[in-house]
Parts: C-alpha cells; structure tokens; sequence
C-alpha cells in the first residue's frame, strides 16, 4: 500500500513539473514573442525619424546679398549665422562660383553673352531638423528679410509644407500602432505570467497559512516571473537581430548594423520594458492570490 502511494505521489509530482515547465515555456515564448513585435515596431519608429532628419538637413534657406556688402561684413554674417541655434552648417557661393555652376548647366557662358553677372553672393543655411517647419522657417525668413546686409531670402515653401504634413502623419500612425501593439504585449505578457503564478496558488496559500508574510512569498515569484521575462526579451533580441542583419543585408542603405545609437536605445528598451511588465505582472498576480480566500481558488 505504502509503495502504491509513494509511486502515486511521485506521479503526481512529475506531473506537476511537467505542468510547471509547460507553464513556464509558454509565458517565455509569449513574452519573446510580444516583445519581438515590439521591438520591431520600435525600430521602425526609430530609423523613421532618423529618415525623416536626413530628408528635413537637405532643406536650404539661401540668402542673397546685396552688391554693396563687402567681404568683412560677409564675415561677419557667417560668424553670427554659425552660432544660431537653427544651423547646421553654412556653405557660402560667390557670383562668381554661381555663374559657373549656372554656366555648367546651361552649356554656355551668359555671362560673357550679357556681359555683366547679373547674380549675386549668397550664403546656404542648412537647418537643424527641429526647425525645418513651415512656422518656423517663415520666422527665420523675416529675420534675415530685416537685415541690412541681405537682398532677398529664398526657400522652398512648398516642400517644407509637404515634409512636415507627411511626417506628421507618418509619425501619428506608427506612434498610434506602436502604442496599441504595447497595450497588446502588456495584456499578452500579463495574462501569461498570471497563468505561472495561478498554477500554485495553493503553494502560496499554505505559505501564507504557516505564518510566511506577503512580502517573503511575493520575493520568489517576483524574481521568478522577471527571470522569465529576461529569457524572452533575450529570445526576442536574437530574433531581431537575425531580422537587422537581412534587411541590412538588402537595404545597406539604412546602414542598420551600424547605427549603434539606435540598437542600444532599442536592446535597452525591450530589456527594460520585459523587467517592468514582468515585475508589475508577477507582484499583482501574486497579490490576487494572497487576499483570496482559501474556497476561492477553485474557481
């Protein structure tokens, strides 16, 4: 009798780490899985404002100087423009310099076929991309229109409109669609661990039984639970970087094997966002638990 209940027992128990392992490796593949879609989300957003910056540091505001501006005063203005907080770099053009890019394109010296040089010095600001907006560039222009020195300021109006209202709608959707996927991955990752800690709730009920205070039984699930969640986020990582290194393989352009900011920034976040949820699942999971009654975990 004793041998038929020792070999049931020890049944039992192995069928209750066979659950546990199930249970386990279901919650690490949904957390690698969640965080994976995540993840890839976040690059995409990431490498999509790095796009959008290129696009926005190739806007010019040029301005033309007066004839009667001399080689000091030009001077001057380079040095002043250098230190505004909109320039990115600064690339002067004489009359001279422009006659023959124009003369280049054109097949033929109009200068010498008017002759004088109608054109006149300018200098290229190339912006900073925080100020490539349509508001904002306009008060750049009046700036420079008052100047002295300057004739006339020139940009082009309608790309700047076109840029902005673009990125900002590509910008909403991917922030929009990256916040839902987050609320999924948070409700995915939640429900899974939830599901680990249910499968032994009467492990802590009798803890707590025995006398073992809220704090003693949540300490093991809690490291448990983000234990769990590092496994997946390394799981999830692994994948991304198998899915970084064929798109770069295809599109070297993006140079995303490179872009070392952009994969710290990304690595960091799903690391920390797997510690966080797994933390806030396990604790109130297990919190759940401690304050049930001992007839209300059968249901």
């Amino acid at each position: 009798m004793r041998t038929l209940i020792n070999f049931m027992s020890s049944k039992f128990d192995s069928y209750q780490k066979r659950r546990l392992r199930s249970s386990y490796f279901s919650v690490v593949i949904s957390i690698a899985l969640v965080l994976f879609m995540v993840g890839f989300l976040g690059l995409v957003l990431l490498k999509s404002t790095q796009v959008a910056n290129h696009f926005k540091e190739e806007v010019v505001i040029t301005l033309f100087l007066k004839n009667d501006t001399s080689k000091e005063q030009i001077e001057n203005l380079r040095t002043s423009l250098l230190k505004e907080l909109f320039t990115r770099k600064i690339i002067y053009i004489s009359k001279g310099d422009a006659a023959k890019f124009y003369a280049e394109d054109l097949g033929e010296d109009f200068v010498n076929y008017l002759g004088t040089n109608p054109l006149k010095n300018s200098i290229d600001i190339y912006l900073n991309p925080g100020f490539v907006t349509p508001e904002k560039m306009q008060e750049i222009s009046d700036k420079f229109n008052k100047n002295s020195f300057v004739f006339e300021v020139s940009y082009d109006k309608p790309l700047v409109t076109f840029l902005t209202q673009n990125i900002q709608k590509v910008s909403f959707w991917l922030f929009a669609i990256s916040s839902f996927f987050g609320l999924v991955a948070l409700i995915l990752i939640n429900s899974s661990i939830r599901l680990s800690v249910y499968s032994k709730r009467f492990n802590i009920k009798t803890m707590q039984m025995v006398g073992a205070t809220k704090g003693f039984i949540r300490k093991p699930f809690i490291w448990s639970g983000v234990r769990l969640g590092f496994i997946g986020a390394i799981i999830s990582l692994a994948g991304l970087a198998a899915v970084i290194y064929y798109i770069d393989q295809k599109i070297p352009t993006l140079q995303l094997v490179t872009d070392y900011v952009t994969l710290a920034y990304l690595g960091g976040g799903i690391l920390l966002i797997a510690f966080i949820i797994s933390w806030l699942s396990t604790f109130f999971a297990t919190q759940r638990f401690l304050n049930l009654q001992t007839d209300e975990l059968y249901y």
